[in-house]
C-alpha cells in the first residue's frame, strides 16, 4: 500500500466543483497518492483509511486592496516614503531594507510593511500562547523558538472568555512590531501611532485576504529584528497546512496592515475568544474587518 504525504491537500475545487472554500486534509496512509486526474484523487480519498473535512474562510481581495497592493508594488519607490521605523530583516540572512510604512496614516489610517523595490514581506511562522489543545494537529512541534505567552497574554485573560492566551492554532494573529534591549536593536512600537493592542489586521496572501488580530510582537532573541510572521492557523489559511512552526511562506509577497483607533478592537466582546478552531474565530471578526478594509484607498 503506497503512502500519501502528510498532511496533503487535496483542493476541493478539483474534486467537488459545485462547493467552495472547502479542503480536504489527510495525513492517513492511502491507496493511491493524490497526484492522478479527479476521478482517482475522489477513489483515493474514499479508500483513505480516514479524512476530514476542514471549512476554511477565504475571501478574494476587494478591488480598493488589490489596487493598492498593486500600486505599492509598482512604486518601487514611493512605496514607502514615509518610513516610521526602517532597518528590518523579512528573513535572516536577507537585506535590512525592511520598514514600517505610515504614508496613509492620516488618510486611511493604517500602517503596514514594505520592503525595497517591489518586496513586501515573508510569512514566518509562529506557535506561542497556549500550549497542546485539541486544535494541535502537532505541526508546532517544529517550531525552535516557541515562547509560552503572547505579548499581549494579559488582555487575552482579562476579557474572562475561559481561555488565558492566545492559541496559534485558534487565533489568526500577526506578529506587528519589535521590542529589544540589544545594542544597536531595531525596535517599533505601533502603539505610538495609534495601533492598538488585539486590534484587527488585514493580512494579503496567496491571493486571499485574511482577517487576523495583533496578537504578539517580535522580541531580540534572535540575531537580527525581523518583520513577516504569523500564527500558524493564519498561515494555514493563507497556504495550506504544508506550513509548519520551522517552514512557513518564503515569498516576500504578504502585505499586512494594521488599523489605528480603538473603533479596530473587537474588545471582550466583539470576537468569539472562546471559539474551538480558527474558522470561527475569523468568521467572527469578519464584519469588523470588512469596515476597516473598506477605508483603504486605491491607486497611490
Amino acid at each position: 500500500m503506497a503512502s500519501c504525504p502528510p498532511n496533503s491537500d487535496i483542493r476541493h475545487d478539483a474534486i467537488f466543483p459545485q462547493t467552495s472554500n472547502l479542503t480536504l486534509h489527510s495525513n492517513v496512509s492511502c491507496s493511491k497518492c493524490l497526484f492522478t486526474p479527479w476521478f482517482g484523487r475522489f477513489a483515493s480519498v474514499i479508500l483513505c483509511l480516514g479524512f476530514f473535512v476542514v471549512h476554511v474562510p477565504a475571501r478574494d481581495v476587494p478591488s480598493n486592496v488589490r489596487e493598492f497592493y498593486n500600486s505599492l508594488k509598482s512604486n518601487s519607490t514611493s512605496g514607502c516614503s514615509k518610513k516610521l521605523a526602517t532597518g528590518f530583516l523579512s528573513s535572516d540572512g536577507g537585506s535590512n531594507t525592511f520598514s514600517y510604512c505610515g504614508d496613509h496614516l492620516s488618510d486611511s489610517g493604517i500602517i503596514y510593511i514594505k520592503g525595497s523595490g517591489s518586496a513586501f514581506a515573508n510569512m514566518d511562522i509562529d506557535c506561542d500562547g497556549a500550549p497542546g489543545d485539541p486544535a494541535d494537529d502537532g505541526r508546532c512541534g517544529s517550531s525552535q523558538d516557541t515562547q509560552s505567552i503572547t505579548s499581549f497574554q494579559w488582555i487575552v485573560k482579562g476579557y474572562a472568555k475561559g481561555i488565558n492566551d492566545l492559541n496559534a492554532r485558534i487565533h489568526p494573529y500577526v506578529v506587528f512590531g519589535n521590542t529589544g534591549k540589544k545594542k544597536g536593536w531595531k525596535t517599533f512600537n505601533p502603539q505610538e501611532y495609534g495601533i492598538e493592542p488585539l486590534s484587527v489586521m488585514a493580512v494579503v496572501c496567496g491571493k486571499k485576504l485574511i482577517y487576523g488580530v495583533w496578537g504578539d510582537m517580535n522580541g531580540d532573541d534572535g540575531d537580527h529584528p525581523l518583520v513577516g510572521e504569523a500564527s500558524i492557523s493564519l498561515a494555514t489559511a493563507c497556504y495550506g497546512n504544508g506550513v509548519n512552526g520551522n517552514s512557513g511562506h518564503d515569498e516576500e509577497d504578504v502585505l499586512y496592515i494594521a488599523f489605528t483607533s480603538a473603533g479596530a478592537v473587537p474588545g471582550a466582546d466583539g470576537a468569539n475568544w472562546a471559539a474551538k478552531n480558527y474558522a470561527d474565530f475569523e468568521k467572527s471578526i469578519e464584519g469588523l474587518g470588512d469596515s476597516l478594509v473598506a477605508r483603504i484607498g486605491g491607486n497611490i
